[in-house]
């Protein structure tokens, strides 16, 4: 089993477990080291402090000195619907860039096929080539 499909299928089996009924969404990372770490957005009050379901696992590899090299993030709007992939929004983005452009995001497909891209492939004009080879 490739690790694409494990983070899908990882995030969607703790997703049946921590939901099993209504809403559910989890992420799961990968790491170099080998780490399959998954993270839930935590519930608030003050909708201003909410946080993306992948940032526990970011925050989880920083700690470990860990490489993410894969990111998911899947959603269900209930315990009868199918398991939708989330491609990351701007700001994880942002936090994935930290460890390279050759970092691998699942996205959406409107047919439900499982894809991962680049980030460079996702944002082929991220700010940070500005700066490239001026260091």
């Amino acid at each position: 089993m490739s690790i694409e499909q494990k983070l899908y299928d990882e995030a969607a089996h703790f997703v049946k477990h921590r939901y099993p009924q209504g809403w559910g969404g989890a992420a799961a990372v990968y790491t170099d080291a080998g780490s399959l770490l998954i993270s839930v957005a935590p519930e608030v009050i003050n909708d201003a402090t909410h946080l993306c379901m992948e940032t526990g696992a970011y925050l989880e590899a920083h700690k470990l000195n860990e490489r993410v090299t894969h990111s998911i993030c899947v959603a269900r709007d209930d315990e009868h619907s199918e398991f939708k992939v989330l491609t990351p929004c701007g700001v994880c983005q942002e936090r994935l860039f930290f460890w390279g452009e050759d970092v691998k995001a699942a996205v959406y497909d409107p047919d439900g096929r499982l894809i991962y891209k680049r980030l460079d492939e996702i944002q082929p004009y991220h700010w940070t080539q500005a700066y490239r080879g001026k260091e």
